[in-house]
């Protein structure tokens, strides 16, 4: 099953991944996490500054994440689209055949979890944008692209709250799967 946490930066996707992987029915499950910090160390550009070509290196990420039998990620193909969107580097059909190529790719996934940034302050983890406008702006894009692309996405599930409360819906939702 392929499962993918979205939502804009600093949200706890990231978190939700790790608590998730600790569980026994993931077991057999990789998770990929945190990969902005590794790409930042290979000089590629993020969040406003991000370019073509980085946004092509984040989306073959999310591609050979997808190749995956078993895969949770904390970031999903929707993510990108909304990074590619906002870019200030990009310019307009850049990125309108960046999303639509990444849009094909959507229907993939078993199970979409959105993570609402609701309740949530930004944590400063040396790479994120700690930039409240651009974390609403880049929020509004994936809930673009999520309602523009409802109908490829198989199950979504709108997650907020503690750490326990999201892990307790996650487990609810995919619960038919383990029965």
């Amino acid at each position: 099953m392929k499962i993918g946490f979205c939502g804009t930066m600093s949200v706890g996707k990231t978190t939700l991944v790790n608590a998730l992987k600790d569980l026994p029915e993931f077991k057999d499950y990789e998770c990929r996490t945190e990969r902005s910090k590794h790409l930042m160390s290979l000089g590629i550009p993020l969040n406003t500054d991000s370019t073509l070509k980085g946004q092509t290196v984040f989306l073959s990420e999310r591609s050979a994440e997808l190749m995956q039998e078993n895969i949770i990620t904390d970031r999903t193909v929707l993510d990108v689209m909304a990074f590619a969107h906002c870019s200030n580097s990009m310019n307009y059909f850049e990125k309108h055949n960046f999303v639509t190529l990444a849009s094909c790719l959507v229907h993939e996934y078993d199970y979409i979890f959105y993570v609402s940034p609701e309740g949530v302050g930004i944590e400063n983890n040396g790479v994120r944008e700690t930039d409240a406008e651009y974390r609403k702006t880049i929020d509004e894009a994936i809930k673009y692209f999520i309602s523009k692309h409802r109908t490829r996405i198989k199950n979504l599930v709108e997650i907020k709250g503690s750490t326990e409360e999201r892990v307790k819906i996650i487990r609810e939702a995919l619960s038919p799967q383990y029965v």
